[in-house]
């Protein structure tokens, strides 16, 4: 199985790493993913410029763009016989509202425009702690194992969020759930330059019991079918 593999925290990111390492369990991954980070561009894509693509190892591109560009440039020339687009594993939630900010998001939203499935895998970050990737690595493999066995629903994608566990806790459930409706909340820090920064407190936002942020945030896997039309 060829799987084209991309992100929004660019080629050298952890994440992609662990989704690297995961797929290749499953399958024959070629990267497609953007020279620095890309996080919040959401579905931003390059029209009126030319997008570079450079070799960077073995079945590995460096590509000059945004995630979108990197599916587009993936599937027209790297890898048009892909079965499965891939993207992440981001470095933080994209929980509920945030699959419109997302470009880890937007990435596997513009397969599907095009008629490939997709995965977007993303990794909640608890404050303080940090990332186990040999643990995301894991817990992406059970899923694309269960995930990559099912038939593709049509003009729909995957998004999924692990859980932040501490060292030594057991392996959390697969929860197939719906995707939160409630937006972050709307808070900003007025400095004494006139400037606004926001300051919403992504750990505390509200959450619908049994959708994505609940069941991610309580320490299982949330896998969300998100559907374009």
């Amino acid at each position: 199985m060829k799987l084209l593999l991309t992100n929004d925290d660019g080629i050298d990111a952890a994440g992609l790493q662990a989704l690297f390492d995961a797929a290749r369990t499953v399958g024959d991954p070629v990267i497609a993913a953007p020279a620095g980070p890309q996080s919040g561009v959401s579905h931003a894509v390059t029209t009126g410029t030319a997008v570079r693509v450079e070799a960077s190892g073995t079945h590995r591109y460096t590509v000059f763009g945004t995630p979108a560009d990197c599916v587009r440039v993936g599937l027209y020339r790297l890898a048009p016989d892909a079965d499965w687009v891939l993207s992440g594993v981001n470095h933080g939630g994209n929980l509920g509202a945030d699959v419109y900010y997302s470009g880890t998001v937007a990435a596997v939203r513009e397969a599907v425009l095009h008629g490939w499935p997709g995965v977007a895998f993303s990794q909640y970050r608890k404050r303080g702690v940090e990332f186990d990737w040999p643990g995301a690595a894991r817990q992406v493999g059970r899923v694309l194992r269960e995930l990559l066995d099912r038939r593709p629903v049509s003009g729909a994608f995957y998004n999924v969020n692990l859980p932040h566990l501490a060292p030594g806790e057991p392996e959390p459930e697969i929860v197939y759930c719906p995707l939160d409706p409630r937006p972050l909340p709307l808070s900003y820090r007025h400095e004494e330059d006139g400037r606004l920064y926001y300051d919403g407190d992504y750990h505390t936002r509200d959450r619908v019991p049994g959708a994505d942020v609940d069941v991610c945030f309580g320490g299982r896997i949330a896998v969300t079918l998100v559907k374009l039309l």
